[in-house]
């Protein structure tokens, strides 16, 4: 049956730019069958961490309620704090050039159901030791944060999405304590160390229920390490074009499952780095039980990937989260990798 959609404002008055969105089934009488609410941002400003304006993109991803953040123009946010995101959130910067930069960024902290989308992330700085508002009813003191473009805290269901992430002071895109089912894909990566971490650390087993895609991604110029470096969990590496590493490109320790499929893999010029794969273990040899491997990836320019552990299509059932395209199509699929505009 047919769907027509309608929207209708339910709370303007300049106040917090909340909209309802209707989905009716499109009959003779009309019957609403869904209602999506929505977020309008048109304030770029952070003055206040503790008591945001409404209007602006804090005070939107700490409500209650699942909303779709959108915004009214394009606008340069530069965060005090670290931005705090509550549960059922999407943040969509389709249509419009909004960039996150030269502040705090954000933090995906116990929750679920987030959204990362068409967003500019870039040089982001250390800070902390302050008073930030995680929700309506509570705000609380932080501890300095690293500098992340994208942290994910204890939290699953998250996906970050044709993003264009950069030059911040610590990692693009940190998962770690138990997250899980996460998806990175169509993001362009560029001029950065350790890009994407995955595991808090060797010792931290919670983190073996990890399972991650990252799909159709550009890891561009500038990048050097990290793309990403994986502990104890389950990782899905398939069809993104890998342009640029100086040390390697996927590593990892603790025994994670990591499947390479139809991936493009350029290697460096540089002798000494033509090895995709880097294994950080407790003792010599460990790692020849590790289950990873390369299948349909295209290697140019010298890059060969280390291959380890079992084979068999069943090791890697938590590791395939999607059929891989052929490799020779990376270049297409990624053509469009950042945010849009």
């Amino acid at each position: 049956m047919p769907l027509v959609a309608e929207m209708a404002g339910m709370f303007r008055a300049g106040s917090t730019g909340i909209y309802s969105f209707h989905i009716y089934r499109k009959t003779q009488n009309p019957e609403p069958i869904s209602v999506h609410r929505f977020y309008v941002v048109t304030d770029a400003g952070d003055d206040d961490p503790v008591n945001p304006r409404p209007g602006t993109l804090r005070h939107a991803v700490i409500q209650d309620e699942p909303l779709w953040i959108v915004f009214k123009r394009s606008m340069l946010i530069t965060l005090k704090q670290e931005l705090i995101m509550n549960s059922f959130k999407t943040i969509d910067a389709r249509g419009v050039n909004v960039h996150i930069a030269y502040g705090a960024c954000i933090t995906i902290q116990f929750v679920t159901n987030i959204i990362i989308h068409g967003l500019h992330i870039h040089d982001c700085k250390p800070t902390g030791n302050a008073m930030v508002r995680s929700s309506p009813s509570h705000y609380g003191w932080r501890t300095m944060a690293d500098g992340d473009a994208i942290s994910i805290f204890g939290s699953s269901h998250i996906w970050v999405d044709h993003n264009s992430l950069s030059n911040c002071a610590d990692g693009l895109v940190d998962a770690i304590m138990g997250s899980t089912a996460i998806t990175i894909s169509n993001n362009y990566f560029t001029h950065h160390n350790e890009v994407i971490l995955l595991g808090h650390s060797d010792s931290y087993v919670r983190d073996k229920v990890m399972q991650v895609t990252i799909a159709f991604n550009h890891f561009g110029e500038g990048l050097i390490q990290r793309m990403p470096r994986c502990r104890h969990g389950y990782f899905h590496v398939v069809n993104n074009d890998y342009t640029h590493w100086e040390m390697y490109a996927i590593g990892g320790s603790a025994d994670p499952t990591i499947n390479s499929q139809g991936n493009r893999y350029l290697a460096p010029v540089n002798p000494f780095a033509k090895e995709v794969t880097k294994r950080v273990e407790p003792w010599e040899g460990s790692w020849r039980h590790w289950n990873w491997r390369s299948e349909g990836d295209l290697m140019l320019n010298g890059a060969y990937f280390t291959a380890s552990g079992r084979a068999a299509p069943a090791s890697y059932a938590r590791a395939s989260s999607l059929a891989a395209k052929s490799s020779s199509m990376v270049g297409t699929i990624t053509s469009s990798a950042g945010a849009l505009y």
